[in-house]
């Protein structure tokens, strides 16, 4: 590679990561926003989250194209849909009325979003060095880490200081800049398809994802009980169609013959498990800290952020440690970190203050760094390079489905002890925060045990599925 080439991959790996992490920080910016959206559009807490889930629904679903397009399109003309998108769901966002077109907007920029990020994963997959993957991907790790820890503080401060519509505003600059880098510095050849686009998997996939987000959001309301079953009847159904329609169609979303391969299928219990606690927490810590402390929106955010920082200069670190020592170390250790910090929350729930939210989320967060990006790093050296493409649109997908499916899950039980519970509302989100850690806590104990099952197959060279 020369030294010329060199310089525009990274330029042009640059001009996505940006718009990658505005695009994440924009989508948890809002969490520390939710009382006062609550009030001021006079709807409820489990309402107001769907700000936050159905962005990342509509990123998931994105996503799911992904690996058609970029085999179809150009990533520099991806890249400016992208960024035209985001912008306009931006100005619907900071002009928004009321609490529809506040939601619009944020769809809108959710799909520049799904667009972003498996563009940056496929330029680094396709572009860098073998030698150098997981220094890369550590570095795309760090803006997908980073930025859902850091949009809470950023938009607890601008709330606080100002009106929250400025949120929206003040990232028209970073979005330009993105724009003028992607379109001076991406260039790849897409590899075309010889298949149409298949758009009944695409539509059954869609009403899968958005039928298990639902099924969960019906327990703010109506706890659990037959709206929650129906829906997952209808997710389960849908899921089915999506496998069948997808395997049998004329054409593929995704190649779901990768998940034949047995780590690969662990490799993907842990990213979704993985993203699912560090979304998830991510926005129950700033609610809990204001309902339940007393904290201000800037304190709930501001206590996120030593781990955010730490974690995402940690994360290229670790790739290079991948790199050079194997995936392995890092994922463990990792684990074991992420399993240590989340037992921090559910056992010392009530000695929980601001200063020890922060030691334990950076506890946390470290070793969710040092797993997230090796894992994806890991799972695309399980399969041939024709399915590069497709590890990467089904891991992009996995990730965000994660997230929403913790947002409102983690959102759902703090609202169920918040509309039924007695005492103060501190005390009845006390209480649904127990819940969510301990939640939180048994999920990390699932994650060390599918990394050790994991790296134990590899090891023993046990690819294949029985």
């Amino acid at each position: 590679m020369n030294q010329n080439k060199h310089n525009h991959i990274y330029l042009a790996i640059i001009s996505l990561a940006l718009l990658t992490f505005i695009g994440i920080l924009n989508e948890t910016s809002m969490n520390v926003t939710y009382p006062k959206l609550s009030r001021q559009f006079a709807v409820s807490l489990d309402t107001i989250q769907w700000i936050t889930t159905g962005y990342l629904l509509m990123v998931t679903v994105t996503m799911g194209t992904t690996a058609y397009l970029l085999r179809q399109f150009k990533a520099k003309h991806l890249q400016l849909a992208a960024v035209l998108a985001f912008t306009f769901g931006d100005l619907l966002c900071a002009m928004a009325l009321n609490f529809p077109m506040l939601l619009v907007g944020r769809l809108i920029q959710a799909m520049a979003t799904g667009l972003s990020t498996p563009i940056l994963f496929h330029l680094i997959f396709t572009e860098i060095p073998r030698a150098r993957l997981g220094a890369m991907t550590g570095f795309a790790g760090m803006v997908i880490s980073f930025a859902p820890a850091l949009g809470p503080t950023y938009g607890g401060w601008i709330s606080e200081v100002t009106s929250w519509q400025l949120i929206f505003w003040l990232l028209l600059p970073f979005v330009l800049v993105s724009l003028v880098l992607g379109q001076c510095f991406i260039r790849n050849t897409p590899l075309g398809n010889t298949k149409r686009f298949s758009y009944g998997s695409l539509i059954s996939l869609a009403v899968a994802l958005f039928s298990f987000v639902y099924a969960f959001s019906t327990i703010g309301q109506a706890g659990i009980g037959w709206p929650l079953a129906a829906w997952l009847v209808v997710a389960v159904v849908s899921l089915a169609v999506f496998i069948y329609v997808n395997n049998h169609g004329e054409s593929q979303l995704f190649d779901l013959r990768v998940f034949r391969v047995k780590p690969l299928r662990l490799s993907t219990l842990t990213y979704f498990s993985l993203q699912f606690i560090n979304i998830g927490i991510s926005l129950v810590i700033p609610l809990y800290a204001q309902y339940v402390l007393g904290a201000s929106s800037t304190i709930a955010g501001l206590v996120l952020l030593p781990g955010s920082v730490c974690g995402a200069f940690i994360a290229p670190f670790a790739g290079r440690l991948a790199d050079n020592q194997g995936f392995a170390k890092p994922v463990t250790f990792g684990g074991v970190l992420l399993m240590i910090g989340a037992a921090c929350f559910a056992f010392l729930q009530a000695q929980l203050t601001p200063f020890l939210i922060m030691a334990f989320f950076l506890v946390l967060r470290i070793g969710f760094n040092f797993a997230f990006g090796n894992t994806i790093s890991n799972a695309t050296v399980l399969v041939d390079a024709r399915n590069s493409a497709d590890v990467n649109s089904i891991f992009n997908m996995v990730q965000q489905f994660a997230g929403s499916l913790g947002t409102v899950f983690l959102a759902a039980v703090l609202a169920v002890f918040q509309n039924n519970g007695t005492g103060s509302l501190a005390s009845r989100t006390y209480d649904g925060g127990r819940v969510d850690y301990i939640f939180l806590t048994a999920l990390a104990v699932v994650v060390l045990c599918a990394i050790i099952i994991n790296y134990r197959l590899q090891k023993q060279g046990k690819s294949m599925v029985k």
